[in-house]
Formats: C-alpha cells, structure tokens, sequence
C-alpha cells in the first residue's frame, strides 16, 4: 500500500467572504470577564455561537511538537450504510486501514518513522514532564485505556454508536506489539458502562491477557471499583459522583480514546467529557446527577467541571496520549452512527479518521471544529468550546475558578492551547499559518492502489 503524506501548506492563507466563520467575537486578550461577554455583540451571520476566535490561541500548548494535532485519514476504511446489520462488523471496516490509522498518527504526533520509536518518544516524554527523567516504559508499569461505550445497556450488542473495535483492536495490537507493553499490564476500561460481546471478543481473543472493565462486570469482564471521594470539584457541585475507578487510580499511564459525536446539553462530547465516565456514577444515566456540566446559555464563563477531569492527577494527569476515533462521527449523543459527513475531504461518506494529540485542549478544539461546522444545527452546540477555553486558562479562568481537582491547595496550570481554524475549508491555525503558538493540524491521507 502506498501513503501519501502531506502537511497542510503554511502558505496557505484564503479567505472566503462568502462563506460565515462560524464563530462570534467574545474574546479580546488573553483573558476576560463575564463583564466583556455579554458587552459583545452576537453575529447575525454566524449560525453557531462560540466563545474563541479563529486563529487568536489562548494558553500554553503542550507536546513532543507544542499543540500539534494530528488528523489521519483512510477513505473507505468504513463501509457501512444504515439498515439491520450492526456498523461495527468486520465486513463493514477495513481492520488494515485501522492499523495504518494508529500507526500513522503515532508517528505524525512524535516525529519519527518506525511505531516503535513512536511510543519510545511518547513515553520519553511522559516521564520527563512527571519527575522521571530520560525513562522509558518500565515492565509492568500499568497503563488504562478509557473507551467510550456510553451507549450501551448490557453486555449484549446494540446498534448505537460506541467505541469502534477495529480501532481499539489496532491500538491494543500497537501497544503489545511495537510498544513491548505486557498484556497483563494493559486494562480496557469503560466504568460507567457495559463492555459489549463483539468489541470484547474480538479484542479479548487476540489478546487474552488484557484486563476489561466495566461497570457490571461478568462475562469475562472485571466489575469497577471505586476510590471514595478521590475527586474535590472546584467548586460546591452537589451530589455529583466523587469516586474514581482503580483502573485509573492505580494506571500508570492513561490513553483517553474518545469518539467524535455531538451531545445534547454541551453541545459535544469529546476526550474532557470521556472523562466523566470514570466516576462512580450508575450505568442508568438518568440517576445521576450532572451539575456544571453545561456551558452558560449566553456565553458568561462559568465553572464546568470537565476542566477537573482533564486537570485530576488519576485522569488527565496521567495522560500519556489522547485520541479521537472519528471511523464513523455521529450529529447525536446516541443512535446508530448518522449522517454520513458532507464537509470536505469527506464528501457524503464516513469520515474514516483518527484525531491524535498530546495536548488535551487542542484535540478537543480540532473535534469541535469538525462537528460545529459539519453540524450547526447539533442541540445546544452554542459555546460549545467555553470548557476549553476555561481548561486553556485554568491558572486564570475567564469563570473566575480556581481549579484544584485534588484539593490540595495547588492549582492547576494550563492545560493545553485553545483555537479555532480559519475557516472549514482550509482548516488552518496559528502554527500552520506561522502566525502565532497555538495550535498545528498535521493532515495525512492514506492512498490505496
């Protein structure tokens, strides 16, 4: 198979009057109050209201290359069109193509040519940035991956959209086989939720040894358990669940593999709100309580408690690596995977991607972009990017907040860099542009013969 790679040209700098940024002038600085909010006015052009402007970066990017996001794309890796059979059966997703898509996206994020160099560099550069010099994985050190099967009632199969086995499978076939992790010190973890059949066995038969935990345990999967009250909100939020799986707690490491889908009440769902199921929370979403969840209505910054998650030392803390699977993309939370994505390069079929990142506001920043200007219309998509904004600058939130997950008296710095692109045509920002230090969108294609 050939590859075709190229880098999104930094010469690049169209503009389009004809078509609307989809985004509105609430920010002025590097910082503001809710003051200077609602003093601003609201276009008219712009169907979708959101807190940051196009290439103006807040906060302090992060990575092996400081706010790079890599976009991998495969045409065609996933085939399936809407009817009674499951979208996630083998005859549907090309298993080739998913392994191209993690191998790809390690490489872009850390610079190097071969997998095995990748994760070396990954890990390099975890321990450096967590007190533990030039070390690379050690044997047995643990490391937990968070899913996101959030749409799932039992270990049965189900038609709405999940976690993609093809692509957890080809990072878990990475993991063993060019990271030299164990299996035994590998854990697929989805608390909150089921671990459904097809994902588990096809994963589970290709790698015995690796631990599956879910929220009922059974089956060959492992029940949850809790450390009580592991989580202080920032702020009084209620009865909102305070536990945090061991998986997480007792990890090593962690690697966030969220989905790209939109999500009524925030607007989207992505690596920060991945998090959330984690928690101690019932598998019955309806009997939990979900305080300062939500963005404001009219764009006033507020505390929202995805920056805790992002920003805990058992979660975001141990981030070793962030990825959005973009196989398929959902307009809605639940239901089968739907539309099929008009937006170049996609052009009516699935979007066949994987989003990669070491910064965990940036990636959230590039899905938000992709789903805000391929799905204005998505419920309560308004402001959609005020977590990140606040997660950018948690060392002086626009909210006022002083985020300190652990309650230990120390805040939190920065998490990441947060921008928008241009414009969806060209999807470019600051650092492919050279104009500033936010965030740099590296777009590999995969060519088939």
């Amino acid at each position: 198979m050939m590859r075709n790679i190229f880098f999104i040209p930094k010469d690049s700098r169209k503009t389009t009057g004809s078509l609307a940024l989809l985004f509105v002038l609430l920010f002025t600085g590097s910082s503001f109050t809710p003051k200077e909010v609602q003093g601003n006015n609201i276009s008219q052009e712009s169907p979708v209201k959101q807190c940051l402007l196009p290439n103006q970066p807040v906060g302090t990017a992060l990575g092996i290359f400081p706010g790079r996001v890599t976009w991998s794309h495969a045409p065609g890796a996933a085939r399936w069109d809407e009817g009674d059979s499951f979208w996630f059966e083998d005859r549907f997703n090309n298993q080739e193509d998913c392994d191209w898509l993690i191998a790809q996206t390690l490489r872009s994020l850390t610079g190097t040519k071969s997998t095995k160099a990748a994760w070396k560099a990954l890990f390099k550069y975890y321990n450096a940035n967590h007190g533990k010099g030039k070390a690379g994985y050690a044997p047995n050190e643990k490391i937990a991956i968070k899913i996101n099967n959030n749409n799932t009632y039992a270990h049965t199969d189900c038609k709405e959209i999940n976690s993609s086995p093809q692509m957890l499978l080809a990072l878990l076939k990475s993991l063993v086989h060019d990271a030299g992790v164990p299996e035994e010190a590998i854990t697929v973890a989805e608390p909150s939720r089921f671990i459904t059949d097809y994902l588990f066995k096809k994963c589970h038969s290709a790698f015995p040894n690796i631990r599956f935990v879910d929220n009922h345990g059974g089956d060959g999967r492992i029940k949850s358990t809790y450390v009580a009250d592991a989580m202080v909100y920032s702020r009084d939020n209620g009865p909102v669940a305070r536990g945090i799986a061991t998986a997480f707690t007792e990890a090593d490491y962690v690697i966030n593999m969220a989905l790209l889908k939109g999500h009524v009440g925030q607007g989207v769902t992505l690596c920060g709100k991945n998090w959330y199921g984690t928690m101690s929370i019932h598998a019955d979403w309806r009997k939990n309580f979900h305080n300062n969840f939500n963005q404001s209505a009219d764009g006033t910054p507020k505390y929202i408690t995805f920056v805790d998650f992002m920003g805990h030392k058992d979660l975001g803390g141990k981030g070793l690596l962030w990825l959005i699977d973009g196989l398929y993309g959902c307009k809605k939370v639940d239901g089968a995977p739907s539309p099929k994505w008009s937006m170049e390069p996609f052009n009516g079929n699935w979007p066949c991607s994987l989003l990669g990142s070491l910064d965990p506001v940036a990636i959230d920043m590039v899905g938000n972009d992709f789903l805000i200007n391929q799905f204005p219309d998505m419920p309560d998509v308004n402001y959609s990017d005020m977590y990140l904004l606040e997660a950018a600058q948690a060392d002086h939130a626009p909210s006022g907040t002083r985020y300190d997950p652990e309650g230990d008296g120390t805040p939190l710095p920065s998490l990441g860099v947060a921008e928008h692109w241009n414009n969806p045509k060209d999807k470019q920002y600051s650092r492919n542009l050279g104009t500033g230090k936010g965030i740099e969108l590296i777009y590999v294609q995969r060519s088939k013969k």
